[in-house]
């Protein structure tokens, strides 16, 4: 009697929900689920494709400002800032690229790039690189180059490719390759250098920043020409 549709109303509640059950069509030997269970799933992959974007961009956010956060356990580690106007790809690089942290003294730098790919957690190169470093008794360095790569766990900052050192004094350092390293404010190179300033001009085989930038060493030999033909 089950089978049968309940016109006259014979049949209990309990008893035509069994009916109903027993009519409703199958596939492969399963039961097809009901309108309020089809109902329901709807409404829970219509949430799932709400909340799974929120969850990505809170995850991307996390990654972001994680950096920062370690910052400030860490005064001498450097910290990411994406300025106004940069690019940031899904492949690890952006354009604009605008860096900044501070040495082992707690004086400020800031390095930026036309262009940065992170090629590990350790290491990111950088296209027409550029730094400023505030020196000892608040004197400042400025380096830049076509190329170079960044180590951030010791950051060291390797330039190459048109090389330029340039001191608030005036004095100016043109080479191939240098090391510049951002914690203690030295910098080295070992190619042919060329330097010219309120002294006069020197050719040298390679040079050594050191004493938070105050002093530079070249190694020989050298050439030197001072200024009022002295």
């Amino acid at each position: 009697m089950s089978a049968i549709p309940d016109r006259l109303g014979l049949l209990s509640r309990s008893d035509a929900d069994t009916a109903l059950q027993a009519n409703r069509p199958h596939w492969r030997g399963r039961r097809l689920p009901s309108a309020n269970k089809l109902a329901r799933r709807r409404i829970l992959v219509v949430w799932l494709k709400r909340l799974l974007p929120v969850g990505a961009l809170a995850l991307l956010s996390l990654v972001v400002l994680w950096p920062e956060i370690g910052n400030r356990h860490n005064p001498a580690r450097i910290s990411y800032h994406i300025a106004p106007g940069t690019e940031a790809s899904s492949q690890g690089s952006m354009t604009k690229a605008h860096y900044q942290g501070v040495d082992d003294s707690g004086r400020p730098f800031t390095l930026t790039a036309a262009q940065a790919v992170q090629n590990d957690a350790e290491h990111v190169t950088l296209t027409q690189p550029a730094g400023d470093i505030t020196l000892k008794g608040g004197a400042w360095l400025m380096v830049q180059s076509r190329a170079g790569l960044y180590h951030t766990h010791v950051q060291h900052l390797d330039l190459s490719d048109h090389v330029t050192l340039y001191r608030d004094d005036g004095t100016t350092l043109r080479t191939h390759a240098a090391v510049v390293n951002l914690k203690n404010d030295t910098a080295k190179g070992q190619d042919p250098v060329s330097a010219e300033g309120p002294f006069g001009t020197l050719d040298a085989k390679g040079f050594t920043l050191t004493d938070h930038g105050t002093r530079i060493f070249f190694t020989g030999p050298a050439k030197l020409v001072l200024n009022g033909g002295s």
